[in-house]
């Protein structure tokens, strides 16, 4: 255990990739997201798309989860999720959420606090429909963040399921499963940089628009 400890407290890295500035960043800040986002893309990083999801239950107690980004909008950010699930039914509880990019390849970092709010059941349709046919049936399988005795029982509705629906490749949008769009109230990009003085600049509403502060590292 010592030895792990004094490994663990060893564990460091010299962020010397690039640097951010004022001057750097666009006015809007999704327009900003949508180019660091690309940025990361192009990076050929695995699942760049990949989020940490934080809520908080109606006693204050948070948990985090990674969940996927799939759309990005002018005002917002959609990630799909079954609505009978703990994180559902904390948001439906509490809409306030944070979530956390980290791109280590890249030392970039983005942090978002905002509002989840349910999609409309449309836009949740054609996202479904337009998913792998294994998806879907995945998502009809699994009452997701409920107990279950063991994997046989998702592997028998998932066969089931595959049974009944051979003969299409698109089935019907679950009841309990959708989408849910995150609208910024702030948003926070971090540069890494060496001596673990870091770049941070966070965008917040004032006065109905948005402003810039540079952080502290």
């Amino acid at each position: 255990m010592d030895k792990t400890k004094k490994e663990i407290s060893s564990l460091r890295e010299s962020y010397s990739l690039s640097t951010l500035s004022r001057k750097d960043l666009l006015p809007d800040p999704m327009a900003q997201f949508t180019q660091w986002f690309n940025e990361a893309r192009n990076s050929e990083i695995l699942e760049p798309n990949a989020m940490t999801l934080s809520t908080v239950s109606k006693k204050g107690i948070p948990s985090s989860r990674v969940v996927l980004l799939k759309e990005i909008e002018a005002d917002g950010l959609i990630f799909y999720t079954n609505y009978e699930s703990h994180k559902a039914r904390e948001i439906q509880g509490n809409h306030h959420v944070a979530i956390c990019f980290l791109w280590k390849e890249i030392q970039r970092q983005v942090r978002i606090e905002g509002k989840a709010s349910p999609i409309s059941r449309e836009q949740s349709k054609n996202y479904f429909q337009s998913r792998p046919k294994a998806s879907q049936i995945g998502a009809w399988a699994s009452e997701q963040s409920t107990v279950i005795q063991s994997r046989d029982v998702l592997e028998s509705k998932k066969k089931y399921l595959e049974e009944e629906y051979a003969h299409t490749d698109m089935l019907p949008l679950p009841p309990n499963w959708g989408g849910y769009k995150i609208t910024i109230d702030a948003i926070e990009f971090w540069q890494g940089r060496r001596s673990r003085l870091h770049d941070r600049f966070r965008y917040q509403q004032e006065n109905n628009s948005w402003v810039i502060h540079r952080l502290s590292s």
